[in-house]
């Protein structure tokens, strides 16, 4: 059911010195800087072959990243992976047991379908289903 690897989420405390670090020691080159204020964070993308790093600053510490990176501290926010279908996908894990954090599968960046399962049943990662365009 999961694909490739496309999506690694770190939430990092400075942005500015992730993308230095991540630039100089993996020869890694930002694509895209961008910002949520819904979700509250500014990021950076820096494409790995086929798929990508996303490195996540919190701007508001009330929401998920900034919850995060306070309980956790910098690290791997969530793994995304490729699938064919999200909707399968999930009535798979659903009729599995496993717990969801998105019942139904939604639109996300760059004209994806994603939905993320919640991280007690999948080893403590937090999985992101990611329905290419």
């Amino acid at each position: 059911m999961l694909g490739d690897v496309i999506e690694l989420s770190v939430v990092v405390r400075d942005l500015d010195q992730a993308i230095e670090t991540f630039t100089r020691q993996y020869s890694l080159k930002v694509h895209h800087r961008g910002e949520s204020k819904e979700f509250g964070f500014v990021n950076a993308i820096l494409p790995t072959g086929i798929g990508h790093i996303e490195l996540l600053q919190p701007t508001d510490p009330t929401k998920a990243v900034g919850r995060f990176l306070e309980k956790r501290g910098e690290g791997i926010h969530h793994v995304g992976y490729r699938v064919e279908s999200v909707v399968e996908a999930l009535e798979k894990l659903r009729a599995a047991g496993v717990r969801l954090i998105d019942e139904t599968p939604r639109r996300g960046s760059r004209g994806t379908t994603i939905a993320f399962v919640h991280p007690r049943d999948m080893g403590g990662v937090l999985v992101e289903l990611v329905q290419l365009g």
